[in-house]
């Protein structure tokens, strides 16, 4: 049960569907918990996709897969009993994520397509109910463990019980948070991005030149530019600039918009086809230069600013809630997270300029005003705020507090969760299909008045 309850804590919260595109050749019912089944399907794709990912698959991953299935098929009748609301758009906006990440893994939605032998929109199908089922199980699972807190006694006696030999090892890793600034182009950049705009549909209209060319020689957007600007758009996808969903869907295909500003800058759009939610289209976005004087006025900002933290009457936290431009640092606190969201990142998951800036910082400390350029090739001004650095070690109280107490947290919860499924398996009617019998993690599934193992 101990393994069963940390593995299905990545089932519910990590983007991971039993559902995976590939056609399935036979399938039957191999469990049942309640009036929720389990498919032979289930099993099969949802060890296929821990292999796509990496994962090592242990002798036993059949029984383990279907004891997290039975898990989270438990807590959802639980929460469908005690009513706990998970909306279509919370659902729908997972299913867009996920989508995107398989375009993303396979290189474009034809693609997955071709690859799944199913539309896009059959694939959104195929991962509602799953979807549904996952989003009810993690937010019950959330309601058992709300409130359970860790103390540093606690945190303590788990370290005290991992083997020294058994401790990881840390690389150097840094804490940092960072205040930007993008500077406003002045008027004349502005109307020069506007007047090349205006030449470039005019070229596109008379037929002297067409989108992919233009695009390929002249956007400034990194994100597309080797694409010749050409995007994969859905109506329903968020992560898009809601000025370009508008002004994209607005058109007929082959038609080009009049410029327009979004977030990024400036762009013209064309439609190259659609159907229905979906659509291709290509762009070219210019993005007006700001100036040394725009930049050096930016700088003097920030200088102020950071003569405030250094003299302690400006907290970090307020400075970048106030100041900053930074989208993702506002959520954080300024703080920069890596690709799994941690707050402590290795030189190497730093731009370049970041590393030179760190370089001669001690924690606490501020450094001065720098330029930059972002990955969306736009420019901008930062000062960083060194929190705290690392030497390379091996996990100890002192450095790693946080990251054990968190470990122990989830023990913790671990423990609750498992007493919470030793006293409610009783009351589910549970049935496995004889193929899965003689598996020991299912054991205490079957032991309960209810529980059948048979076809």
């Amino acid at each position: 049960m101990k393994y069963f309850l940390t593995t299905l804590i990545f089932y519910v919260s990590a983007m991971v569907v039993y559902a995976q595109p590939q056609k399935v050749i036979a399938d039957k019912i191999v469990a049942v918990v309640g009036d929720k089944i389990v498919l032979k399907s289930d099993i099969d794709n949802s060890i296929v996709d821990m292999q796509r990912q990496g994962y090592e698959i242990p002798p036993n991953a059949r029984c383990l897969t279907l004891e997290q299935a039975l898990g989270v098929k438990a807590l959802v009748l639980q929460a469908e009993k005690d009513s706990i609301p998970v909306t279509d758009e919370e659902v729908e906006a997972d299913i867009e994520n996920q989508i995107r990440g398989f375009i993303n893994a396979y290189g474009s939605k034809e693609r997955l397509e071709e690859i799944s032998g199913r539309t896009i929109y059959q694939l959104k199908e195929d991962f509602r109910e799953g979807f549904r089922e996952r989003k009810l199980a993690n937010a019950m699972r959330g309601k058992i463990v709300d409130g359970i807190r860790i103390t540093p006694n606690e945190t303590k006696a788990y370290f005290d019980k991992i083997p020294k030999d058994s401790l990881p090892f840390y690389e150097s890793e840094i804490e940092i948070g960072q205040i930007v600034l993008y500077p406003k182009a002045g008027r004349d950049a502005e109307e020069y991005a506007l007047e090349q705009l205006w030449d470039f549909k005019k070229q596109l209209e008379s037929g002297k030149k067409d989108m992919r060319t233009l695009a390929a020689l002249y956007s400034d957007d990194p994100g597309s530019k080797d694409k010749a600007g050409q995007y994969e758009i859905n109506r329903n996808e968020r992560q898009w600039d809601p000025t370009f969903m508008a002004k994209s869907f607005s058109l007929k295909e082959g038609q080009v918009s009049n410029p327009f500003k979004s977030k990024f800058g400036y762009h013209i759009v064309q439609m190259i086809n659609r159907a229905g939610d979906d659509a291709v289209v290509r762009h070219i976005l210019k993005i007006p230069q700001v100036t040394k004087t725009e930049i050096n006025a930016a700088k003097q900002k920030l200088d102020s600013v950071r003569a405030k933290l250094i003299a302690g009457t400006l907290q970090f936290g307020e400075a970048v809630s106030k100041y900053s431009d930074d989208e993702n640092s506002k959520f954080t606190g300024g703080r920069k997270m890596n690709a799994e969201g941690s707050t402590y990142i290795t030189i190497d998951q730093l731009d370049k300029d970041l590393v030179v800036m760190l370089k001669d910082l001690k924690p606490g400390e501020y450094s001065y005003p720098a330029e930059f350029t972002d990955e969306r090739a736009k420019k901008g001004v930062r000062i960083v705020y060194l929190i705290s650095r690392s030497e390379p070690h091996r996990e100890n109280l002192k450095d790693d507090y946080n990251k054990i107490a968190q470990r122990a947290l989830e023990e913790k919860k671990n423990d609750v969760l498992e007493k919470w499924f030793a006293e409610k398996i009783a009351s589910f009617y549970i049935k496995v299909d004889e193929e899965f019998r003689d598996c020991q993690e299912i054991k205490a599934w079957l032991s309960g008045p209810h529980a059948t193992a048979g076809k």
